[in-house]
């Protein structure tokens, strides 16, 4: 069974853009302990599953405030602007990494959406 990881550690890599409650690609990568290349390769090969309001790609405005909010690095090489997941586009994740530990992991990050849900209320 995967290391559970503490709900606020996970409420952490929780941001809101575009009015949306949103997790960047590379911080899901990193919980499902794989490359954000190969993330997003997943979802490449499955784009029907994630819709806009599952999944949309930052502008470069967008990606240079996080920058400078410290969200992102700007290591790392990336060429590319960063994909965003909102909870649904999360949870369909778990479907197109098909390994156990997306499964866990995204449990845990269903349950820091709903702890922060009620936290917001």
């Amino acid at each position: 069974m995967p290391n559970l990881i503490p709900t606020e550690t996970i409420a952490t890599k929780i941001l809101v853009i575009r009015g949306k409650q949103v997790m960047l690609d590379s911080d899901l990568a990193i919980l499902y302990e794989v490359r954000t290349k190969r993330l997003n390769e997943q979802v490449a090969r499955n784009r029907k599953r994630f819709p806009e309001d599952f999944m949309f790609q930052l502008t470069e405005e967008e990606t240079n405030f996080l920058r400078s909010q410290n969200a992102t690095s700007n290591r790392g090489g990336r060429r590319y602007l960063p994909y965003v997941f909102t909870q649904e586009g999360i949870a369909m994740l778990s479907s197109v990494l098909n390994s156990e530990r997306a499964i866990m992991v995204n449990i845990q990050i269903m349950r820091a959406f709903a702890q922060l849900s009620i936290n917001l209320e």
